[in-house]
C-alpha cells in the first residue's frame, strides 16, 4: 500500500508538474552554475544553472510515460502472441514460440540500442523499441496461463455453443488470465525504466534539451565528485520509483493468489 500511495502521488506531481515547478524548464543562470541546495533552489542547480527540482520534476515525466507507454506496448504485443498460441495449440503454438526462443536468443540490450540507432532517436520511436523486446516474458506467461485455461470445461462448452475462437479468446480466456498480467505488468514498469535510463546513459535514449531520470543520472556521474548533489537526488527519485513498483507487484501478486493467502494462514 506505501508504494501504491507513492505511485499516485508521483502521478499526481507528474501531471501537475507545469504548475508546480520552481523554475521554467529552460531558465538558466550561467552565475549560479553546479550551486549546492540552498533556499532559492532547494535541491542545487546543474552546470548551466538550471534549477535541479525543475529538471528532476520534467525528467520524472518522461521516465513515467516511457515505462507506461513502453509497457503498453509490450502488454498489447505479449497478450495477443500468447492468447493465441496458447488457445490454438499445435504447430501454431510451435512456430510462434519458436520465434519467441529466437528473440530470446538475441542480445537483448544490442537488439534495443540497433532498434534505436536504425529507427532513430525519437522519443516516440524510443517506446516502441523498449516495448517491442519486453513482451516475450509476457507472451511466455500468458501461454502458459491460457493452456491452463484450455483445460477447463467452461472452455468445452463455449466450443460446442458454437462460439468463434475469436469470442472465446476475448470473452472467456482473457477474462481469466488477467491476474498474472497484472503483476507482471507492475513488474515490467520498473524494468522499462532502467532500461530507459541505461541508454539514456549511453547517449542513445532521451536527448537534450529534454531530460529523464536516467539522462540526469548520466549527468551526475561526469561531476559527481565535485559536485555529488547532481547524481545524488536524480538517483534517489529513480530508486525510491522503482522500489515502490517493485513492492506494488509483490503485494498485488499476494492479493491475487489464493494459494499464497492460504498457505500465509496455514502457518
Amino acid at each position: 500500500m506505501a508504494g501504491l500511495a507513492f505511485m499516485l502521488l508521483l502521478a499526481l506531481v507528474a501531471l501537475l508538474t507545469p504548475w508546480i515547478a520552481p523554475y521554467g524548464y529552460e531558465e538558466q543562470d550561467l552565475a549560479l552554475a553546479a550551486s549546492p541546495p540552498s533556499l532559492a533552489h532547494w535541491l542545487g542547480t546543474d552546470t548551466l544553472g538550471r534549477d535541479l527540482l525543475t529538471r528532476i520534476l520534467y525528467g520524472g515525466r518522461v521516465s513515467l510515460a516511457v515505462g507506461f507507454a513502453a509497457t503498453a506496448v509490450s502488454l498489447i504485443v505479449g497478450v495477443a502472441w500468447g492468447i493465441v498460441a496458447g488457445y490454438l495449440g499445435g504447430r501454431v503454438d510451435a512456430w510462434m514460440m519458436r520465434i519467441v526462443d529466437i528473440l530470446y536468443a538475441l542480445p537483448f540490450m544490442i537488439f534495443v540500442i540497433l532498434l534505436t540507432v536504425v529507427f532513430g532517436r525519437s522519443f516516440l520511436l524510443l517506446f516502441l523499441a523498449i516495448g517491442l523486446v519486453e513482451w516475450l516474458t509476457m507472451a511466455r506467461i500468458v501461454r502458459a496461463q491460457v493452456r491452463s485455461a484450455r483445460q477447463q470445461d467452461y472452455i468445452a462448452a463455449a466450443e460446442v455453443s458454437g462460439l468463434s475462437h475469436a469470442r472465446i479468446m476475448a470473452r472467456h480466456v482473457l477474462p481469466n488470465v488477467l491476474g498474472p498480467v497484472v503483476v507482471y505488468v507492475t513488474l515490467t514498469i520498473p524494468a522499462v525504466m532502467l532500461v530507459e535510463a541505461f541508454l539514456s546513459f549511453l547517449g542513445l535514449g532521451i536527448q537534450p534539451p529534454q531530460s529523464s531520470w536516467g539522462l540526469l543520472v548520466a549527468e551526475g556521474v561526469e561531476t559527481m565528485e565535485e559536485y555529488p548533489w547532481l547524481l545524488l537526488f536524480p538517483g534517489l527519485c529513480l530508486s525510491l520509483t522503482l522500489f515502490s513498483l517493485n513492492f506494488l507487484g509483490d503485494g498485488l501478486r499476494d492479493a491475487l493468489d489464493p494459494r499464497g493467502r492460504l498457505g500465509f494462514r496455514g502457518q
